[in-house]
């Protein structure tokens, strides 16, 4: 049976512009996430289509990273970048303190004043309020993490779609180059970003709506 020219040709492409198809990509399932919003769709929906919206570069990043050894960044690093990435990461440390001591507070001021001394009610309120707080933490703490995986990978395999030089160790996919060429192009920082922001900002949404009545 002969070979369908389709798939051979759309393979093809696939391999040699992978960045083009991984964003061709995450602009469908995009546009599906807001048409979904828009026209109030179940919940799970949302988590569906955001799950798809980054896979791709997901499972290229995890690949990877997950390939290349501690040593490599160690080899790429400054002392300048050494010193610098841990600054930020203190100052991103300090500032996460200061407002959960604020939003702490905050809440159980809150708590105290919704409930109106009625003791029933106050753990009902904490735990809406705590649904409305977890999920926008952990969007932000999750927006962090894609960005140190995409500043790693500017390090790894740089800003082209297909890199001529790369610090990929060659044992990834060795016998099946298509697929490294593919993985490698997909693992894209500004790819990978961009997605993975969208899921910071649409994740609290798509946990749901909470109503508080104070």
């Amino acid at each position: 049976m002969g070979r369908n020219p389709v798939a051979a040709r759309v393979k093809t492409s696939i391999t040699r512009h992978p960045l083009v198809w991984g964003v061709g990509w995450s602009i469908v399932f995009a546009v599906a996430l807001l048409v979904a919003v828009s026209l109030d769709w179940h919940g799970l929906l949302d988590w569906l289509l955001i799950g798809l919206l980054v896979l791709p570069s997901t499972i290229a990043t995890v690949l990877v990273l997950a390939a290349t050894p501690r040593s490599h960044f160690e080899e790429m690093s400054s002392v300048f970048s050494h010193f610098f990435v841990r600054y930020l990461a203190l100052v991103f440390g300090l500032a996460a303190w200061g407002l959960s001591v604020v939003v702490g507070a905050a809440i159980s001021q809150s708590i105290q004043l919704a409930a109106e001394h009625r003791e029933d009610e106050i753990i009902d309120i904490g735990l809406d309020l705590m649904l409305v707080v977890v999920p926008v933490v952990a969007a932000v703490l999750w927006a962090a993490f894609v960005l140190r995986c995409a500043w790693f990978l500017v390090r790894v395999r740089g800003w082209a779609e297909v890199p001529k030089a790369d610090r990929v160790p060659v044992s990834m996919f060795e016998s099946r180059p298509a697929v490294r060429r593919i993985v490698v192009g997909l693992a894209h920082p500004a790819l990978f970003a961009a997605t993975g922001l969208v899921v910071a900002l649409a994740g609290p949404p798509a946990a749901g709506t909470i109503e508080i009545t104070f």
